[in-house]
């Protein structure tokens, strides 16, 4: 699998560029707009991972050209503001998923992985849903049974992991890597303690209970039968 990196950032650049060939991909990094959409024109990738802030061209305009031209091409677009407008407005130009500033390396393989398995022409779902729980991906807003949740931002990334792998059994491992950004330790009790919070506010006073305890593997989110 081939990725092109638009990243202006040195230390950016080359970490995204060390981690994704660690990873098994072929990776080619460029530092700014022009060079980004000559390169995503002019060659074949399976994926772009894009920077909005770049000199000269923003990555609006290089996004703007990949979709003018035609090129259905899975991006994936970074962004240092975490703001309604722009995620709104990198969806709207035709970004397949966007990640904030700054980011767990693991989340983001993990995207990547998602887009390249969902093909170019699914693109991202604005809301996960599971039973009558709705998380809007954009507005960074959950709701259940018609009721506003209010989550702090671990939860919410909580929360969005466990609704993706609907079904899964999550080890605490996995989500310690990919929420936390760290190695699980057995002595801790950070996870318990979180998905003690999460269910409190999304699943004490509704039915059906959609978390569930896989005693000795770990959280599984999943609508009863």
């Amino acid at each position: 699998m081939k990725v092109l990196v638009v990243e202006d950032e040195p230390k950016t650049g080359e970490y995204l560029r060390q981690g994704l060939t660690e990873a098994g991909f072929v990776v080619d990094l460029v530092r700014n707009g022009e060079d980004g959409l000559h390169a995503a024109l002019g060659e074949t990738y399976d994926l772009v991972i894009l920077d909005v802030m770049l000199p000269g061209m923003d990555g609006w305009s290089v996004l703007k050209g990949i979709r003018n031209s035609g090129r259905e091409l899975p991006v994936l677009f970074l962004t240092a503001r975490d703001e309604v407008d722009d995620r709104v407005r990198g969806l709207e130009l035709g970004a397949d998923d966007y990640l904030v500033k700054p980011f767990a390396f693991a989340e983001l393989l993990a995207r990547v992985r998602t887009l390249l398995r969902r093909g170019a022409k699914g693109k991202e779902a604005e809301t996960l849903r599971a039973a009558d729980l709705d998380l809007d991906l954009i507005r960074r807003r959950v709701t259940r049974a018609g009721k506003r949740i209010d989550l702090t931002a671990k939860e919410f990334a909580l929360l969005e992991l466990l609704l993706r792998r609907q079904g899964e059994v999550l080890p605490r491992s996995l989500i310690a890597s990919q929420v936390w950004d760290m190695n699980f330790d057995s002595d801790t009790n950070v996870i318990e303690v979180a998905v003690k919070r999460l269910r409190a506010k999304m699943d004490d006073g509704f039915e059906p209970k959609l978390i569930r305890t896989v005693r000795g593997m770990g959280y599984v989110l999943e609508t009863p039968e």
